[in-house]
């Protein structure tokens, strides 16, 4: 969809409709983005007009509500639109036993399409289960959120799940060239683009505040972009150099127990637009492998973090995630689980499939029992103390040490527990 002026655009008559509603495609070939999905073989499926359901996840601005607008424009059903942050379980009913109505009367079924469907909890979405299976509706929902989490596993299980990925920088530049007028710059578009991460969206309302802040005969260049949107021009790039250097200081003053840099390295990516839940995953996995079981409680504290974290959303979510990560950089520190894993990944590639000890075979028939499964297997449970000499490692790596525990914080005691068994073990 080109636009050959400024005005076809950015005239006073559509200055109320947001440029990304003005500039949406009108056709699937005006859709860029989402080729692993979007191609020949999708728009067949679409016209066969026999499908059940579609899930959209993606991040916002990449074209979920555009495409199922598409699919409203090039279907001959009825197609209803609600918001699961507007609408309720009153409203969705209501369209379902509609579209019933037709199709018990010999009708296309209708085609409804709910945005932010996640909202909706999994009792709530249960009221499509009956018509999804009969064949009365046909249903598109679209979230940001984790389809595995957040959609009922019977309504997913009904329909084909599409993943939105982010618009790469120059998608997003296509996007901005189609419909910014002549007199912006190669450079801003650019510029919009990093600043819009990946969002469409986003990227075609900083060129309509751009825009409309100057006139159509002078030429607006970085200048003028950085005037408009001040708080824009110190963009955060979620993938730019900037962003891994920036959760890479974050990560690191955790680790190096600085709660002060490791606190202004969060408070940096919150305000430059950084995804929470993204945050919150890091800290999840900084508890295991740089904590340990130097003070287990450390993984507990981020996990509840990050359930926090998706439970409230910003801007509260920055509490929890300050109580994370000055709580895991004042702990004790080791890596030796991690280490451990790691080694036994590289022994099992080297050495692969080595044969279990049959002592702690599974004997669950009377055949393997024949063959000595489980055979000489002595339950820790029956001797003082809970522990017994016994071999469990492969006859050809036996003795071998994957997990060497520190004698810092809680790992100390593992350290005096292991060294006392292995001791004997080896005698």
């Amino acid at each position: 969809m080109a636009f050959d002026s400024q005005d076809s655009l950015f005239s006073a008559g559509s200055a109320d409709t947001p440029l990304a509603l003005r500039a949406r495609p009108q056709d699937f070939s005006e859709v860029v983005g989402q080729t692993h999905f979007l191609n020949d073989r999708f728009k067949k499926l679409l016209l066969t007009d026999r499908w059940c359901g579609f899930i959209f996840w993606g991040p916002p601005g990449t074209g979920k509500t555009t495409l199922a607008s598409l699919i409203a424009k090039n279907t001959q059903r009825h197609f209803e639109t609600l918001s699961a942050v507007t609408s309720g379980v009153k409203e969705i009913k209501e369209v379902l036993e509609r579209s019933r109505l037709a199709f018990r009367g010999g009708r296309p079924a209708y085609i409804l399409f709910i945005d932010e469907v996640h909202r909706l909890n999994k009792s709530q979405q249960d009221v499509l289960l009956p018509f999804l299976e009969e064949g009365s509706i046909r249903f598109i929902g679209a979230t940001t959120e984790n389809p595995s989490f957040e959609i009922n596993n019977a309504i997913a299980s009904r329909c084909i799940i599409y993943k939105f990925n982010a618009l790469q920088s120059e998608e997003l530049i296509a996007v901005l060239t189609r419909s910014a007028p002549e007199n912006v710059t190669p450079e801003v578009l650019e510029r919009i683009a990093a600043c819009a991460q990946g969002d469409a969206r986003k990227a075609l309302n900083l060129l309509d505040h751009v825009c409309l802040a100057s006139t159509s005969s002078e030429k607006i260049e970085i200048k003028d972009f950085d005037e408009v949107t001040q708080a824009q021009s110190l963009y955060y790039d979620k993938k730019s150099e900037s962003h891994y250097d920036t959760i890479s200081a974050f990560i690191k003053s955790v680790r190096g127990s600085d709660p002060d840099a490791a606190v202004y390295y969060l408070a940096r990516m919150l305000e430059g637009g950084e995804d929470p839940v993204f945050i919150a995953r890091r800290l999840v996995i900084l508890a295991s492998e740089d904590i340990g079981n130097a003070n287990p409680a450390g993984l507990m504290l981020a996990t509840s973090c990050f359930q926090a974290v998706h439970a409230l959303g910003m801007p509260e979510a920055r509490i929890p995630l300050a109580q994370a990560t000055t709580y895991l950089a004042c702990s004790e520190k080791s890596n030796r689980s991690y280490q451990a894993i790691n080694d036994a990944i590289e022994e099992v590639k080297k050495s692969g499939g080595l044969e279990i000890p049959l002592a702690v075979r599974n004997a669950h028939t009377s055949m393997m029992k024949s063959w000595g499964y489980g055979k000489g297997y002595d339950s820790p449970h029956d001797h003082e103390g809970g522990w017994v000499q016994a071999q469990f490692l492969p006859e050809k790596i036996k003795g071998k040490r994957f997990y060497v525990p520190t004698a810092r914080g809680s790992e100390k005691k593992f350290q005096e527990f292991l060294s006392l068994r292995r001791d004997k073990s080896s005698t």
